[in-house]
């Protein structure tokens, strides 16, 4: 008798491993958002994620100055990203260069099952291991685009650089947005520039 309910015991801890294991595959919450590198702020004017045939939406970002590197980056503003996108289309104005810039990210087929790999991330009680579920979108001046994942900021990987194609728009379009961003770093841009390249 006892030997049957251990049987059974192991059996149905089988099952449930399994189906822990199927339901933390299945069940990731996957997020996205839009970085900037410090006094180089964006304005994202439309970002567009697709899974074909499934969903097609519009993930509203706005104004981005932070952070593309250290202890606060790669991270910035966003939101859910549910289901997993393909393509991800991308519109921004500079306010450093007053340009505006597009790019469509066709995201990489393994991408998603890359970003479902366990990382170790630190919490404030212990150390985990969980799936790196956040897509950060880089955008620095000259229309370089960078595509981190993450868990935690600290783990990122870099796994695509892109560049940005330039088109038309008139700056004049964000002429308070500019105002007040010289305002905050034009001090900083007068003493450092705008480099294009070295993102």
């Amino acid at each position: 008798m006892i030997q049957k309910i251990l049987a059974m015991g192991i059996v149905a801890m089988a099952l449930l491993g399994s189906g822990c294991s199927a339901w933390s595959k299945d069940d990731t919450n996957w997020y996205i958002d839009v970085a900037a590198p410090k006094h180089y702020e964006v304005w994202v004017t439309d970002m567009f994620l697709e899974k074909s045939g499934e969903r097609s939406w519009r993930q509203p970002i706005g104004t981005v100055g932070c952070c593309w590197k250290g202890p606060r980056g790669p991270s910035g503003a966003g939101g859910g990203m549910n289901p997993f996108p393909e393509l991800i289309l991308v519109n921004w104005f500079s306010y450093a260069e007053q340009k505006h810039y597009t790019k469509i990210i066709q995201v990489p087929e393994d991408l998603q099952e890359r970003m479902r790999e366990p990382a170790t991330y630190v919490t404030q009680v212990d150390v985990r291991s969980g799936p790196r579920d956040t897509m950060t979108i880089g955008l620095a001046p000259g229309g370089t685009v960078v595509v981190w994942i993450s868990n935690q900021i600290g783990n990122e990987i870099e796994v695509m650089r892109m560049q940005a194609t330039e088109v038309p728009g008139d700056p004049d379009d964000f002429e308070v947005g500019t105002r007040n961003y010289l305002e905050k770093h034009g001090d900083y841009l007068r003493e450092h520039g705008v480099p294009t390249e070295g993102w």
